[in-house]
C-alpha cells in the first residue's frame, strides 16, 4: 500500500486551557510531517480573531505549512480582505476560502451589505493578489442547500474557474461515496485536486449529530456498529479499524492525500495515520 501524505485540520482555542489543547494536537502530529495544518473558523464568523492568533502562532512556532480558513460570513470585503492581507505578512499564504455558515444561527446566509455574495467571489479576490494557495470545501454527499449533486458538481467547477487550487471535502463514512463523487467530478472536466476529508470518530454521538448537520449520509450499518460498540465499551476500536479500512480502500483507488478533521483531539487520527504507514519524521522541537 502506498503511504498517503497527510495534513490535518484543528480549531482556534477559546481558553487557555484549550491553547495547551491545540498545542498538545500539534506537537503530537506534527512530527507526521503534515502537507498543512488547517485551522477552522466558527460558525458565523465568530472566531475570525481566534483563527487569525491561531494560525499566526501555530506558524511561528512549528515552521510548518499553516492554512488558515476565511469565510464571506459578517463583513465587508474590504475587512475580509485585510484578514487576508495579515495571514500573508504573517507567512500564512494558504487560505481555505469559504462562503461560511449563516451568522447567529440564521435557517440561510445573507451577505454583508458590502460582503462578498458568495464563494466564488472571495475566491477571485483572492486569486486575483497572487499571493495565496487557494483551496475550497466540495460535498460528497449532497450539500443541505443544494437541489442535487450534479448543482453540487457544478459550484465545485465555478470555484476551481474562479481560482481555486484544491478542494477539501466534507466528510462520509464510506469509501465509495468519495469514489462516486470523484468520477462525477472528472466526467465534468475537473481536474485540480480534490482530498478526501476524514473523521476519526472520537465520539459517535456528536460525530452522528454533525453529520446530520451538514447533510453527511450515515448508512445503517455505521450507526449500528457504533451503537454495539458503545454498549460492548469498545467504540475507540471500532472508531479506528473503521477509519484505518476506509482510508486503506481510498488509497487503492489511487488517493495520495488524505486530510484529517481532529477536533484537536490528536491520538485517533496519529493512530490511524501510522496504521497508514505515515511515520514520525521529525519532533516540534525540531522545526520550532
Amino acid at each position: 500500500m502506498t503511504t498517503p501524505n497527510v495534513s490535518f485540520e484543528v480549531f482556534p482555542p477559546r481558553t487557555v486551557d484549550a491553547a495547551f489543547k491545540l498545542w498538545d494536537t500539534a506537537q503530537t502530529l506534527a512530527p507526521l510531517s503534515p502537507r498543512f495544518f488547517s485551522v477552522t473558523y466558527g460558525a458565523g464568523g465568530t472566531t475570525r480573531d481566534l483563527t487569525k492568533d491561531a494560525a499566526h502562532v501555530l506558524r511561528r512556532t512549528s515552521g510548518l505549512p499553516v492554512a488558515a480558513h476565511l469565510t464571506c460570513v459578517g463583513a465587508s470585503r474590504e475587512e475580509t480582505m485585510d484578514v487576508a492581507r495579515g495571514f500573508a505578512k504573517a507567512g500564512v499564504t494558504d487560505i481555505v476560502a469559504l462562503r461560511g455558515d449563516p451568522a447567529d444561527g440564521a435557517a440561510t446566509f445573507t451577505p454583508h451589505v458590502d460582503g462578498f455574495q458568495n464563494s466564488c467571489e472571495l475566491i477571485e479576490a483572492l486569486a486575483e493578489t497572487g499571493e495565496f494557495n487557494i483551496r475550497v470545501g466540495a460535498y460528497p454527499d449532497l450539500h443541505p442547500e443544494a437541489t442535487d449533486q450534479q448543482a453540487s458538481i457544478d459550484w465545485l467547477k465555478r470555484k476551481f474557474d474562479a481560482g481555486a487550487d484544491e478542494a477539501i471535502t466534507q466528510f462520509f463514512f464510506e469509501a465509495e461515496t468519495f469514489l462516486r463523487f470523484r468520477d462525477a467530478c472528472d466526467k465534468a472536466g475537473i481536474d485540480k485536486p480534490i482530498t478526501p476529508g476524514i473523521l476519526p470518530v472520537v465520539n459517535w454521538t456528536s460525530a452522528r449529530k454533525f453529520a446530520d448537520r451538514c447533510g453527511t449520509h450515515v448508512p445503517d450499518w455505521v450507526n449500528q456498529a457504533f451503537e454495539t460498540a458503545l454498549r460492548d465499551d469498545r467504540h475507540d476500536l471500532l472508531a479506528t479499524a473503521l477509519c484505518t479500512e476506509m482510508c486503506s480502500d481510498l488509497i487503492d483507488e489511487g488517493v495520495e492525500n488524505l486530510h484529517f478533521y481532529t477536533l484537536n483531539r490528536a491520538e485517533l487520527t496519529r493512530d490511524v495515520s501510522r496504521a497508514l504507514g505515515v511515520t514520525p519524521q521529525v519532533s516540534l522541537s525540531d522545526v520550532a
